[in-house]
C-alpha cells in the first residue's frame, strides 16, 4: 500500500482544545483530504510531512516507516523525500524567485547566490515558463507565477510524493481552473504521487482517484473511490 497513516494528537489547549484522530490506507496516485475549514485536513498533512509531531501513530510511505511512535522513528521533514507546497506559498519576500527554488538545494540556512542558476533550477524555470521573471521578488509576482514557484521549488528536490495544501484557494475562478489543468497534466507527467487537502468539490472533481473524508479530526466515510 502507497500511504498507511495513523495518527493521534491533542491540538490546542482549553475551549480550543482539538482531538485529531486520523487513520487512513491508500495506493491512490492523486488522494484527496476533503473537509470543511478546521477539520483537521492541514495538521495532517504537516504531521505526514515531518513539520509538526503527532502525539502517536505512525506515517508509512511505499513501505517505508517516516514515523513510528511505537519503533521510535521520526525521520526529520528534510528526509522524508516530500515535496510541500504550503496554502500561501511560504515564499521567502527577501529572495528572487530563482532563489526561493534553489533554497530547496540548500542544505544549511545560507541564502543561494542570486548569480548562480543550478541545472536543476534552470530546468524547472523552463517547465514552469518562469525564466523571463526569475530574478524578480514574490510580491513582484502574479498569483500563478508564485503557485508555479512554489511548485518549482517542491519539486526540484526530486521529491518521492508531492503534498499541497489548498493550493487554489485564494484564487480566482478562471485561474483556478486553469492552474488545475495545469498541475494534473504535471502529476500525470511525472506520474507523482500527490496528497491535496481542499473544502473545494471541484478540486476533489478535477484531482480525486481517492477521497478520505474528514470532520472534526476525524476520518468520516474512510478511504473511498471517487469518479
Amino acid at each position: 500500500m502507497k500511504w498507511q497513516v495513523q495518527l493521534q494528537s491533542q491540538l490546542g489547549q482549553g475551549s480550543s482544545a482539538f482531538e485529531l484522530d486520523i487513520a487512513f490506507g491508500s495506493d491512490a496516485q492523486r488522494l484527496v483530504l476533503f473537509g470543511p475549514s478546521g477539520a483537521g485536513k492541514t495538521q495532517t498533512l504537516m504531521m505526514m510531512s515531518g513539520l509538526t509531531t503527532p502525539q502517536q501513530g505512525c506515517v508509512v510511505l511505499d513501505g517505508d516507516r517516516l514515523f513510528d511512535s511505537h519503533q521510535g522513528i521520526n525521520l526529520p521533514a528534510r528526509q522524508r523525500g516530500l515535496g510541500y507546497v504550503f496554502q500561501d506559498y511560504a515564499l521567502f519576500p527577501h529572495l528572487t524567485l530563482r532563489q526561493n527554488i534553489s533554497f530547496a538545494l540548500n542544505p544549511g540556512w545560507r541564502n543561494p547566490d542570486r548569480s548562480q542558476t543550478p541545472s536543476s533550477v534552470a530546468h524547472w524555470l523552463e517547465v514552469f515558463q518562469l525564466q523571463a521573471v526569475a530574478d524578480l521578488y514574490p510580491e513582484q509576482l502574479s498569483g500563478g507565477q508564485r503557485q508555479r514557484t512554489a511548485l518549482a521549488r517542491a519539486l526540484v528536490a526530486q521529491p518521492r510524493a508531492l503534498l499541497l495544501d489548498e493550493p487554489f484557494a485564494a484564487m480566482d475562478r478562471p485561474l483556478r481552473q486553469r492552474l488545475r489543468e495545469e498541475l494534473l497534466q504535471l502529476q500525470r507527467d511525472l506520474s507523482l504521487p500527490m496528497v491535496l487537502i481542499t473544502h473545494d468539490d471541484e478540486d476533489v472533481q478535477a484531482f480525486a482517484q481517492e477521497v478520505i473524508h474528514i470532520q472534526q479530526g476525524k476520518v468520516v466515510s474512510g478511504s473511498t473511490p471517487y469518479g
